[in-house]
């Protein structure tokens, strides 16, 4: 088993994060217990977190060589061909590890079941022992992730496991023009999201649920007849619920815009539609500052995305790969 390096992906807990900005534990505690909160929970977290971290290395350690990594050097960590990826999550951390590796499986273990649901975190410390030997043998099933990429014409790019995020940093409106087949439109809104099978339970599914909750109040207000009110509803929930269940491994993304707004210049027609590989969404900035592309909710690692630059949406040429 020698040949395969293990590779831990760590991040820090909340109690590290607050001793980062306050210097030290008792600072910290000082802080959040003058709010009224309960600093023991950030406490027993944060010990649960470690000891897992740490039974995990110990484990692993066992079965071949291990390199632990923190979260923040992820995007420029070199994994190798042969590595094998196991994430102490959260969710999140699988999704943006997995974004930043290509071939290698990842394994998603979850650090404190009665805390975190952990969708993307199957396993626990406990089953490392079994699970990595088999993925060595090749004996344990893969799902295959299907991953959003954006390119610039200046040639960055940027993958997403979950979504994608094109507009500005701030509350402002964001200026663009967006295209999709043949259809062409100049909009401001707050912003575009593109949504992956994975998460389409997310970001997507907020947005969908909000659009369906103000149509159907719309519906109520203006609709004299309850049986309409009711078959508009009813067509606009199954319709959600229908998105809200594509596949992670679904050969296609859709995209929503926020809050367009319609007005001489602008536009609000071409805000929902579905991108594939013969289909992908051109939009070319109009912002003069503060654009931003980012993905999976990670707004420190982002492309700029100012006034000129192109961006081109589409499927991804590489799949995620998450032992399950």
């Amino acid at each position: 088993m020698s040949e395969h390096k293990l590779i831990l992906v760590k991040r820090r807990t909340r109690l590290e994060e607050l001793v980062v900005r306050y210097n030290t534990v008792q600072q910290a505690q000082f802080y959040i217990e003058r709010l009224g909160a309960d600093f023991s929970d950030y406490m027993e977290e944060d010990r649960r977190y470690r000891l897992s971290v740490q039974q995990a290395q110990q484990q692993l350690g066992e079965l071949g060589r291990v390199q632990t990594i923190d979260r923040e050097h992820v995007p420029n960590f070199i994994f190798g061909e042969q590595d094998i990826v196991v994430v102490v999550g959260q969710d999140g951390l699988v999704a943006n590890t997995l974004k930043y590796v290509t071939e290698q499986p990842l394994i998603g273990v979850n650090p404190d079941p009665m805390r975190w649901d952990g969708v993307l975190l199957p396993f626990t410390v406990e089953d490392l022992s079994f699970i990595v030997p088999d993925v060595i043998r090749k004996q344990r099933t893969l799902k295959e992730v299907t991953l959003a990429k954006v390119e610039l014409n200046d040639g960055q790019y940027l993958y997403g496991v979950n979504d994608l995020f094109i507009g500005r940093k701030t509350h402002v409106s964001a200026r663009y023009e967006v295209r999709l087949g043949t259809s062409v439109e100049q909009q401001s809104s707050s912003g575009i999201i593109v949504s992956t099978g994975m998460g389409s339970t997310g970001w997507f599914k907020s947005v969908l649920a909000g659009a369906t909750g103000i149509v159907g109040s719309a519906a109520w207000q203006h609709m004299n007849s309850e049986n309409e009110v009711a078959t508009a509803s009813s067509s606009i929930h199954g319709s959600r619920q229908e998105l809200n269940h594509f596949n992670w491994d679904a050969p296609y993304l859709y995209f929503s815009v926020r809050e367009p707004f319609p007005s001489r210049t602008t536009a609000a027609n071409l805000v929902f539609g579905q991108i594939h590989s013969k289909q992908p969404l051109h939009i070319v900035s109009q912002m003069p500052e503060d654009g931003v592309i980012f993905s999976d909710g990670v707004e420190q690692d982002f492309l700029e995305f100012n006034s000129g630059v192109e961006a081109i949406i589409g499927l991804a040429e590489r799949r995620g790969r998450l032992v399950v």
